[in-house]
């Protein structure tokens, strides 16, 4: 999946979803678009590794379906992203001397998500599910490829870059503003373990965890215009 194809995706599915709910004739409803952009706070919840949160940047579009006289809204859309993340390593074994070696992740994240009104359809708190293709860890200066990954002997950091690239997650958020700009925050958490294909390489676990289990976190901020 790529940039474009992605794009072309959404497109559709978005057409889709708009015209579905706007022939729905039992509610008045008001169908919408936005596009959505921030920043992202990756990281990664496991025992295998010592992690870095590092901020990346966020794009995505939504439709949005507000239905006036219900205690919610809801809204379809899709986010491409890519992220950073630091993973702790040392250049020689046996050495004390430890550094963060950077990576980087490319994200396409579909979600669902219901927005439950607080009194005012201008302040959400916003729930749902979410699917994401994501690219392998991608490191970002080949200088650190030799470097091996502390809480093991032997792993160096260019073997652990095949991360699993299919995954579901979680998302809950709060979205507030006025009218047409609105202010959203969203915390993103890993429902699948997001190191499983990990599990599958002939790796030299020595030293440490032999079974390789994480789950993605990510925090998003960001600026969400609706037209």
């Amino acid at each position: 999946m790529n940039f474009k194809q992605s794009l072309l995706l959404v497109a559709f599915v978005l057409c889709f979803v708009t015209t579905s709910f706007s022939q729905h004739r039992n509610y008045r409803i008001t169908n919408g678009f936005s596009i959505f952009g921030g920043m992202t706070q990756l990281d990664i919840a496991t025992d295998n590794f010592a992690t870095s949160k590092e901020w990346g940047g966020l794009g995505g579009m939504w439709a949005t379906v507000d239905i006036p006289h219900r205690w919610y809204n809801v809204s379809f859309g899709m986010q491409l992203s890519e992220s950073k993340l630091g993973i702790s390593a040392r250049e020689l074994q046996g050495t004390p001397e430890d550094a963060f070696v950077d990576y980087k992740m490319f994200a396409a994240q579909i979600a669902l998500l219901g927005h439950i009104k607080l009194g005012t359809p201008d302040v959400t708190i916003d729930l749902g599910p979410m699917f994401q293709y994501n690219s392998d860890l991608e490191m970002k200066d080949k200088a650190y490829e030799s470097y091996y990954i502390n809480n093991y002997n032997n792993i160096q950091a260019s073997e652990i870059g095949s991360i699993s690239n299919f995954n579901l997650n979680g998302v809950a958020g709060i979205t507030a503003g006025y009218k047409y700009v609105k202010l959203r925050a969203q915390y993103i958490y890993g429902a699948t373990n997001i190191l499983k294909r990990l599990n599958s390489k002939d790796l030299d676990t020595t030293g440490g965890k032999s079974t390789f289990k994480g789950n993605q976190t990510m925090l998003v901020l960001g600026l969400n215009v609706s037209f």
